[in-house]
């Protein structure tokens, strides 16, 4: 089946999506995990004057907002205490916060948690840089569980610690924990009791996500040295794509096109792939370095992929055709940064604070609005939800911008 036709097929269980009207954003990358909100008629006018509803503090990092249920969720660690908070989404009224003892290693950046909460129920899973899982109670931030994966399934922590987000599906909490035998685990989200664990490999830094892949429900983690993938029941190994990048940094989270193509991207001058899998095999429909996406991952709409081109503190917008590669346009006025698609448009809060909204066309770079929403450096993906538009620096500051309709 060509490449169009399936991106047709998964944009309309989008439109199945918005049309139930769900529109909470309950983990990292949306319902999805694509990057794509289901809302429609957003106000894209909003970057041009942004109406600040209420704003924030919770720490240094670069946690994005999940939003559930009228609260939202995010991470930031102040002087050595990872901060787990809950805002009353409407209002920013802070209904609690959690805090634990974790360092805040500042390495190259500004340091603090690097993954988002992900939100279930009456449950948030978080993840600190060293690996410490936790269950909380979302009423009222109250522990109910955890795991160390150093301590418990033996994972090595990345140089630049723990950064994926914990997938959650059915009765399980899934984690990158990069263990001998444990590369890959899988708990019952209410004990936090071992399922089943996978590989042994060491981690990489991106979230594991779930699609069902040739017909088969599949976990999909961008480990450090290869993209897996993996029965979502027993955890067994059903292919492997080996993608080795500069200091096993493979970041930003695989994004699925279809039902039997992946996209990958990863920085350092490696450049990105479109990985086809068939009969329990992975490989290679095309590769180049026209999109080479350092941490934050790129968006797909209408038959293109939308990113930023090179490492954190540089790098331009950028489009390509899916089906080839090919780089259809780049625009250098947006620089770094992190970017959602609603309604067909680009939601794009760069390196340096500006909040960009245009057109997701292949035709070229049609800015309806922009303006500087934020000070200091910027990586942290931003968040729609119920015309809510949640925006955070790495300095901890966020702010919620109104971007309903008028």
């Amino acid at each position: 089946m060509k490449l169009l036709s399936l991106v047709s097929r998964f944009s309309a269980s989008l439109l199945l999506l918005s049309a139930a009207g769900r529109a909470d954003w309950p983990q990292y990358r949306g319902p999805l995990q694509n990057g794509v909100s289901t809302e429609k008629g957003f106000n894209a006018a909003a970057a041009n004057a942004p109406a600040v509803l209420w704003k924030t503090n919770v720490g240094k990092g670069i946690s994005s907002v999940t939003v559930l249920g009228g609260r939202a969720y995010t991470m930031g660690n102040t002087n050595g205490t990872d901060n787990v908070c809950c805002f009353d989404a409407r209002s920013g009224r802070e209904i609690w916060r959690q805090q634990f003892t974790v360092s805040l290693d500042p390495k190259l950046f500004e340091g603090g948690p690097r993954s988002t909460p992900s939100v279930d129920g009456s449950r948030v899973y978080v993840v600190s840089h060293l690996g410490d899982l936790r269950c909380l109670e979302a009423a009222t931030g109250r522990k109910i569980w955890e795991h160390n994966f150093a301590r418990d399934f033996g994972g090595r922590r990345p140089d630049w610690g723990y950064s994926g987000s914990p997938l959650l599906t059915g009765t399980l909490v899934i984690c990158d924990a990069g263990g001998p035998g444990a590369s890959t685990v899988a708990l019952d989200k209410l004990t936090g009791k071992v399922v089943w664990k996978s590989g042994s490999d060491e981690p990489g830094y991106a979230t594991p996500v779930l699609a069902e892949v040739a017909g088969q429900p599949t976990v999909v983690s961008f480990r450090a040295e290869a993209l897996v993938g993996c029965e979502l029941k027993s955890g067994k190994e059903l292919w492997r794509f080996p993608w080795k990048t500069s200091y096993d940094i493979n970041a930003a989270t695989p994004l699925f096109l279809g039902t039997d193509q992946i996209f990958i991207s990863s920085g350092y001058g490696t450049g990105c792939a479109l990985v086809q899998i068939a009969r329990g095999q992975a490989s290679q429909v095309w590769r180049n370095k026209n999109l080479r996406a350092h941490f934050n991952s790129p968006v797909a709409a209408n038959g293109s992929l939308y990113g930023i081109d090179g490492n954190a503190g540089g790098g331009n917008l950028v489009c390509l055709d899916a089906a080839t590669g090919a780089r259809r346009w780049e625009e250098k006025s947006v620089k770094g940064g992190a970017m959602i698609l609603a309604d067909g448009k680009l939601l794009i809060l760069t390196e340096k604070g500006e909040l960009v909204i245009c057109e997701a066309s292949p035709a070229g770079f049609h800015p309806l609005s922009r303006s500087r929403v934020l000070e200091h450096r910027c990586w942290a993906q931003p968040t729609l939800d119920a015309g809510r538009l949640y925006l955070r620096n790495n300095e901890g500051d966020m702010v919620c911008v109104d971007a309903s309709a008028k």
